[in-house]
């Protein structure tokens, strides 16, 4: 028995660990929950991460099946004793969760709980989420020691989470190192191929015979393009070799949709609709960094209440119902609009963007 606990909590401390290794948070805390429930013999398990909604960011189960869960309804809402767990710090150890002066508001269709234990998951004061069990399959209920065991579980899981945190911060600050390094490579490696073709082309101005000349600007032009290619297709992140295009903003969306608002009086919903469309490597890259820009544009300068990223064959959209801006004017961060521009052009594509009170539009035509 001693044996089957020590080879659970390692394959918890392995999970943990795996954020480091950017794989997803739900799955990390999926596992957790998983490992929890076959470790304490409870049939019911599931683990909340509340949001500034009254509902649930995160909200993982184990031992209800995805009929189940579809018959059961909506996530569920921060009161009863979800509430209480999420706003007391002391442990819920219970041998019949439905005799409790805070048990309301279940669905019909949720299954019937009897003995339970429930575990803030703390970090510091603040309560990330909480952690519960139910239905223990061994007679008699949970115990002490199974309480002692939830805890620590919990304190992995708070690990989990404040990592996954530290994770969505460094996305950002990412996107940001990256224009800063498209800037320097942009002058190092392409600047001087540009200043040459500059003086070439005056000279074969005043040539008599501008021939040679001309050849010469022609072959300049020809490697200024290739070594421009060749610094954006170095700067192709790392997510869409193993995602590709599609997968890649569906998971930039949605730790935008989880991470934005915190601290702030509106909090944008951001999403993703489209399919999983084929490009090539180098029209990948550009279309993941242009609908980063945009969607930093609208988040941080637009106060929308929604941002949608849409893919389809041959095209990306973002569009956002924010206060809008003059694209004539650059009032927006003229900066990152020119930046998106000569992305596309680099690849062939067209960028387009429309904005008015009602909101601003980006569309990006890529080629085929």
């Amino acid at each position: 028995m001693d044996t089957d606990r020590d080879a659970t909590l390692h394959a918890v401390s392995t999970a943990v660990l795996a954020v480091t290794r950017h794989l997803s948070v739900h799955e990390v805390l999926q596992v957790i929950v998983r490992a929890a429930a076959q470790l304490l013999d409870a049939r019911y398990a599931a683990l909340g991460v509340p949001d500034d909604e009254g509902s649930f960011a995160e909200f993982v189960v184990e031992g209800v099946s995805d009929e189940e869960w579809r018959r059961i309804g909506p996530l569920p809402r921060q009161h009863g004793l979800l509430a209480l767990m999420l706003h007391d710090d002391r442990v819920q150890r219970l041998p019949d969760v439905r005799r409790a002066p805070e048990f309301e508001g279940w669905p019909a269709a949720h299954p019937v709980l009897k003995d339970f234990l429930g575990v803030p998951i703390k970090d510091g004061t603040e309560t990330l989420g909480i952690i519960f069990l139910a239905n223990r399959r061994t007679p008699g209920g949970f115990t002490a020691a199974d309480e002692e065991l939830l805890t620590l579980f919990a304190a992995h899981a708070a690990i989990a989470m404040t990592n996954a945190r530290l994770y969505e911060r460094n996305r950002e600050l990412t996107v940001i190192e990256e224009r800063a390094r498209l800037a320097r490579e942009l002058h190092d490696a392409v600047a001087q191929k540009l200043f040459s073709l500059r003086l070439t082309a005056a000279a074969a101005l005043s040539a008599a015979d501008p021939r040679a000349e001309l050849e010469r600007v022609q072959t300049l032009a020809k490697e200024a393009l290739a070594e421009l290619r060749e610094v954006i297709f170095e700067l192709r992140p790392a997510e869409l070799e193993g995602d590709g295009l599609a997968e890649s903003l569906r998971k930039h969306v949605r730790v935008l949709d989880r991470a934005w608002g915190s601290g702030r009086g509106r909090r944008p919903r951001v999403r993703f609709e489209g399919d999983d469309v084929a490009f090539s490597g180098e029209v990948e890259a550009v279309a993941y960094r242009v609908a980063q820009e945009a969607l930093y544009n609208a988040l941080r300068h637009g106060d929308p209440l929604e941002v949608t990223v849409r893919l389809t064959a041959g095209l990306l959209e973002i569009r956002d119902d924010g206060t809008g801006f003059d694209v004539g004017a650059g009032s927006r961060d003229g900066l990152g609009l020119a930046s998106m521009r000569e992305r596309a052009e680099s690849i062939g594509g067209r960028l387009t963007i429309d904005s008015s009170a009602a909101g601003t539009v980006v569309r990006l035509e890529v080629p085929a």
